[in-house]
């Protein structure tokens, strides 16, 4: 059995063109080599598998190359690597030390390539930092770390750092078509799409991962075989998941999400994917935007068919009730019911049925003078009854022909009745068709004017008003409603002409007494006989200082009232 070597390292880079992601610093690197401008102390670093142990490497070999340098030899005896992970102690940094001051026997130049230096002990640190200042012309140091914020200033203040960025998908996806066409392997674009996306950044995740699906589905490497053996939700679940919430199917949603989760998917990572994929269709909707849109072609596509089917609204709204339940997740007791109830609040963002309104609105007559509408007059029918004339003789009985009673028809008014059904069909608050119902109600409700002159306008007393006032506020109790009669008694309501003036201390109560303010207007027109009655209701923050005492200004208040307070104080040296 032939020895498989894994990918990562049978693809290393041999030369900085080899690099995958990272053209700023190779670059960098060969241009202080060409003009002899390189630093003894180099420190790298950056995430995890993007090629700092691999650029250390060439650069080693790079500086001990010349023109009679044959590709093959690697200048074992000239580079020498160093795992500060297993080597952190005072004593392995001494023997480092030791071995500096011997120059190399091939080659210009000894390299040392210490990784994961921020393993490092602190007393470690110590002792390093001198040769590391000033070493030796023949030497020359390469740090590498993931953690730079761990390494002490006093040795980053002595190296030449390069940072190096994460490979973006494009670059890892690349990569990837490379080897598996050096293989012999048919993989789909967004096969490897998929991978260079779950490795997150670092090419030696995207390399072994790459390996173990082939390993899975051999030569031919599809969509559908990396989502199954990478236990990832692939685009089509979140495609049809949209598809979904546009058209308001609620019960189909929720199968589907009972479905992924008994695929063995988190409920976390699923709404994070939903939120991520509307990002996406909101990136698409711009073609300025479309290069932010990280996928396959064939996948892109479906993003651009998609993104015409939902608005923009939709999509930000999308984004903030997905973002809200990812931020939610890790706290909630019942992670599930959170999921879910965000699906159904998704569901129903382009739901065209009548919106929840807790304020209602009385529209005078003057609104409808002014859009220049003339009201109905609707007069009531009178009877009018014909005077019986005393006669010996009975009175002939008329026999009235077709065409006289066609006549009688046409001639007589038509009077308008208005008919009341005393058994109405009830229906459910939750079905759609109560819903209908309630909006034709209220749109029929809208087109009947009542004629402003024929309402009663009898003056109103302030007594009056204070008295029906204080009577509504009792019925509130009784029902109850203890906020709203709390807020009606903060103040006492005063007349102006026709105008019922109040005055609060804060933008809340007004609020509330304007969102219930239909049925008590309706209960004072009514009581008082006067359908010119209208609120009027003031904010003063000054109106709160009343309320809000200290105790220093309540004792100024009762020394106003009995000046022997003070006396009292004085005597006894009492304090407030």
């Amino acid at each position: 059995m032939e020895h498989f070597v894994v990918s990562a390292r049978k693809y290393r880079p041999q030369t900085f063109k080899d690099v995958v992601g990272q053209q700023a610093i190779t670059n960098t690197l060969l241009n202080a080599i060409e003009n002899n401008h390189l630093a003894q102390a180099l420190l790298f670093t950056g995430p995890r598998g993007v090629g700092k142990t691999t650029c250390a490497r060439i650069l080693a070999k790079m500086i001990n190359s010349d023109e009679n340098t044959s590709e093959s030899e690697d200048f074992a005896f000239n580079i020498f690597e160093l795992d500060a992970a297993s080597n952190n102690s005072v004593d392995d940094i001494r023997n480092l030390t030791d071995q500096v001051r011997i120059p190399p026997q091939v080659g210009k130049y000894k390299v040392y390539i210490i990784d994961e230096v921020h393993m490092l002990s602190q007393a470690a640190f110590n002792a390093f930092l001198k040769t590391l200042e000033e070493p030796p012309k023949h030497c020359i140091f390469i740090l590498a770390t993931t953690e730079k914020h761990k390494i002490i200033p006093t040795i980053l203040s002595r190296c030449q750092i390069f940072d190096f960025k994460r490979i973006t998908v494009k670059d890892a996806k690349e990569y990837l078509k490379y080897i598996a066409k050096e293989q012999g392997i048919e993989a789909e674009d967004d096969a490897l799409h998929i991978i260079a996306q779950k490795a997150d950044g670092a090419m030696r995740d995207a390399l072994s991962i790459f390996d173990r699906v082939v390993s899975f589905s051999g030569k031919n490497l599809t969509r559908q075989a990396v989502t199954e053996n990478l236990n990832v939700l692939d685009y089509e679940t979140y495609f049809d998941s949209t598809d979904l919430i546009l058209e308001n199917k609620i019960p189909e949603l929720l199968i589907q999400f009972n479905t992924i989760l008994s695929k063995g998917f988190d409920g976390h990572h699923y709404i994070a994917g939903l939120a991520s994929h509307f990002r996406d269709l909101l990136v698409s909707k711009n073609q300025t935007t479309i290069e932010l849109l990280e996928v396959g072609e064939e996948t892109a596509e479906k993003y651009m068919i998609q993104c015409q089917k939902a608005s923009h609204s939709f999509l930000m709204k999308g984004i903030d009730l997905a973002n809200e339940c990812d931020l939610k997740y890790k706290t909630s007791k019942n992670q599930r019911l959170l999921v879910e109830l965000t699906l159904m609040q998704l569901a129903s963002i382009t739901f065209d049925g009548e919106k929840k309104n807790s304020s209602q609105f009385i529209i005078p007559p003057s609104y409808f003078k002014a859009k220049g509408i003339k009201p109905i007059v609707v007069s009531k029918p009178v009877k009018i009854k014909k005077p019986k004339i005393a006669s010996s003789e009975p009175e002939p009985v008329k026999q009235e022909t077709v065409s006289e009673k066609e006549e009688s028809v046409v001639s007589e008014p038509e009077i308008p009745k208005l008919s009341i059904d005393k058994i109405q069909k009830t229906t459910s608050g939750l079905s759609l068709k109560s819903i209908r119902e309630k909006k034709e109600h209220h749109i029929k409700q809208l087109d009947v004017v009542i004629d402003e002159e024929d309402l009663p306008k009898e003056p109103v007393t302030q007594e009056e008003l204070v008295e029906v006032w204080n009577t509504y506020i009792k019925s509130l109790h009784k029902k109850g409603e203890k906020i709203l009669a709390s807020i009606m008694e903060m103040d006492s309501p005063k007349l102006k002409d026709t105008a019922i003036c109040l005055e609060y201390a804060n933008n809340t109560s007004k609020l509330e007494l304007e969102r219930a303010q239909y049925p008590l207007m309706q209960y004072l027109r009514k009581t008082l006989k006067n359908y010119d009655l209208h609120l009027q209701i003031k904010v003063n923050e000054e109106v709160a200082k009343k309320y809000a005492f200290t105790p220093k200004e309540k004792y100024n208040k009762l020394k106003e009232k009995n000046p022997n307070l003070e006396l009292l104080k004085k005597t006894f040296g009492l304090d407030v």
